[in-house]
């Protein structure tokens, strides 16, 4: 456990302590070492001047959105395919699979000219519908799964109690799977949060850059990297998603128990 925990734990360190480094600091001395100058400027340099505020502002609402809609549909989907009996439904949830063998590359370039035909480039839009559209297959087949969990006469006894399918959906299932909703809306924030290639594609207006696109633009005169405000940037972005896990770790540990166990 303590090599682990080294091995975990080394790497967040040194980036830390690489932001509070000069740049002199960081290309003259060793990569261990620890900075000659504490250089707390850097986050501010990094906040500022880097447009990280402006940055985690726009992934924020390009995240949020993708996410409601992913969890609300994928939930639903889920819920019609598992719980609701009618035909065909093992083949539509084949076609939601497929959606996970399609790579992101293939898609890009007809999704950036239908987004420029309909007008939608300049928007956070394209990064809305796109992530929504990719986060979906993978979330209706893992609610599919949590919702094998749930025994089905507690939904056949809600429908002689005179409930239909909306009440049954929302005064029943949703409680029921809250933690699994709280997992998969985790992975998926993870996904999307993390993303760089859907979103470098889609972001031709600096004011609309995402957090993973705006790390690119540190570099100063004659292109050289300003490595303190850089890694003070990559700290603001990895240690907000670390503290939101740890805050809910014991969450998304329930719902992965709860959907691989079929009780």
């Amino acid at each position: 456990m303590a090599v682990l925990l080294v091995v975990e734990l080394y790497p967040l360190l040194w980036m830390f302590l690489t932001s509070l480094k000069s740049n002199d600091d960081y290309l003259n001395n060793p990569s261990w070492s620890l900075p000659t100058t504490w250089e707390w400027g850097n986050y501010t340099e990094a906040w500022t001047t880097g447009n990280i505020g402006l940055y985690v502002q726009n992934s924020l609402l390009a995240v949020l959105p993708s996410l409601a809609l992913i969890l609300l549909m994928g939930t639903a989907a889920g819920f019609a395919l598992q719980i609701m009996v009618w035909k065909g439904r093992s083949v539509t949830l084949l076609l939601f699979l497929a959606g996970i063998m399609v790579p992101a590359q293939m898609i890009l370039l007809p999704l950036f000219t239908v987004y420029f035909q309909v007008g939608l480039s300049g928007t956070l839009w394209p990064l809305i519908l796109t992530y929504t559209g990719s986060g979906l297959p993978l979330t209706v087949f893992m609610m599919a799964t949590y919702y094998k969990t749930i025994p089905r006469e507690m939904f056949e006894a809600a429908t002689l109690d005179g409930a239909g399918i909306l009440r049954s959906f929302w005064s029943i299932s949703v409680p029921m799977v809250r933690n699994a909703v709280l997992t998969v809306g985790l992975v998926q924030f993870f996904f999307i949060w993390n993303d760089l290639l859907i979103a470098l594609t889609f972001t031709n207006n600096q004011d609309l850059r995402t957090i993973q696109v705006g790390l690119l633009n540190f570099s100063g005169e004659f292109g050289a990297t300003q490595y303190g405000p850089l890694f003070a940037a990559i700290c603001i972005n990895v240690f907000g998603t670390l503290l939101i896990y740890l805050f809910l770790n014991q969450k998304v540990m329930k719902g992965l128990a709860g959907g691989a166990v079929k009780g």
